[in-house]
């Protein structure tokens, strides 16, 4: 193969060059040495694991995590109906460490560094800088700042192989900004990815005991202050490590911060339908889990379940009725001619039922007492300037 030319690697969004390129000259000459080294270097084949086109749900059941996720080669996807072309992927193929993953979705690369339509788009696997270029790639990969180094921000959370850190897209804007155009390979509704300094984001993180490694595997992100109460604006877990509950446990941990900042919340709406599907599995079994906790002879009401889990009231009522467990019973306390003639009663031996036949265990995906933030709402707003 012959040599290729030399082109930026990860540059920002709006064009901006990226930290690689803004370094002093020794920094610059470092990549420039590594780059030429890079050109003896035994370059590694990249393992297919080719993700559908079109997302598949995340399991919720518990027992489908493993203590330590290796990917998975996905099998091909069967032939789809003819999407418009703004929607076709303008990265054919992206290569994340050594992994070879089929991208779902365009996304929003500067023409200007990797054109309009890309063969392979080669993504550091620690700090998601980009290149086209495989010698520059490699080069980087040589020096990159994080690749014997956490993740950038705080560890707030860590159970198992497993552990959640919070990043501040202020802070680190070019991190955010990268790690966002790599998630949006595979979203295809979210494209707020160029204005990050609003956001957090909370990257899972994979540590393999054997060499202590370290691989964000997904994120979620959320507005610093939503007025909407909105505790996650996106979600994703990279296609080579879905289908092992990876999901729940992020929605697991954006409503446990919900619970330390006090204030009920949800998900971003309107939803995908792949994100409907998700968060029904999660709010079913996270509200079963709740009602099968209770006392039998206890009454439970709506507001109980939502004070007890912060899932908002209107996504508890839809999921009650997703899940087929509330019964229409005579109002016996009918007070007055507009008051309705029946009443919706919660079933708990349904639930019970309901929880056997879907393998909801016991314990939740998280486990609230490894979460390692204490705030309330009033500190929240004051770090960000609110009232």
């Amino acid at each position: 193969m012959g040599p290729e030319t030399a082109s930026r690697l990860g540059a920002s969004p709006n064009g901006a060059p990226s930290a690689a390129a803004t370094a002093s000259s020794a920094a610059q000459q470092l990549d420039t040495t590594a780059a030429a080294a890079a050109t003896t270097m035994t370059v590694p084949t990249p393992t297919m694991a080719a993700a559908p086109s079109a997302p598949q749900p995340q399991s919720s059941k518990p027992d489908q995590r493993q203590p330590q996720p290796q990917p998975q080669p996905q099998p091909q996807p069967q032939a789809q109906q003819q999407r418009p072309a703004a929607m076709e992927p303008n990265v054919l193929n992206v290569v994340l460490g050594d992994l070879l993953v089929k991208p779902w979705y365009p996304s929003f690369y500067p023409e200007e560094l990797v054109g309009r339509r890309v063969e392979r788009l080669y993504v550091c696997q620690w700090c998601f800088k980009y290149s086209k270029e495989l010698i520059p790639f490699l080069g980087h990969t040589k020096v990159c700042s994080l690749k014997d180094a956490p993740p950038p921000g705080t560890r707030i959370y860590a159970k198992d192989c497993y552990s959640i850190h919070e990043v501040d897209g202020e802070e680190h804007k070019l991190y955010s900004q990268n790690l966002s155009l790599f998630g949006k390979l595979f979203l295809d509704t979210k494209s707020v990815f160029y204005d990050v300094t609003t956001f957090l984001y909370y990257l899972l993180v994979n540590t393999n005991p054997a060499t202590g490694s370290r691989q964000v595997i997904g994120f979620f992100s959320k507005e610093k202050m939503s007025w909407d109460n909105n505790n996650l604006a996106c979600i994703l877990v990279f296609p080579p490590w879905q289908r092992q509950g990876l999901g729940q446990m992020l929605m697991g941990v954006s409503y446990e911060l919900s619970r330390r900042e006090g204030r009920i919340g949800g998900p971003e709406k309107p939803l995908s339908e792949l994100g409907r599907r998700g968060y029904t599995a999660y709010w079913s079994a996270t509200t079963a889990r709740y009602i099968l906790s209770v006392p039998v002879k206890r009454t439970v009401t709506l507001r109980d379940i939502s004070d007890a889990t912060y899932i908002q009231l209107e996504d508890i009522v839809a999921t009650l009725k997703e899940m087929k467990v509330l019964e229409h019973r005579p109002n016996t306390n009918k007070k007055s001619s507009s008051a309705p003639d029946e009443l919706p009663v919660l079933n708990k031996a349904k639930v019970r039922r309901w929880a056997l036949e879907n393998g909801v265990g016991l314990m939740p995906p998280v486990d609230a007492n490894a979460l390692r933030v204490e705030w309330t709402t009033r500190d929240r707003r004051e770090d960000i300037g609110g009232d």
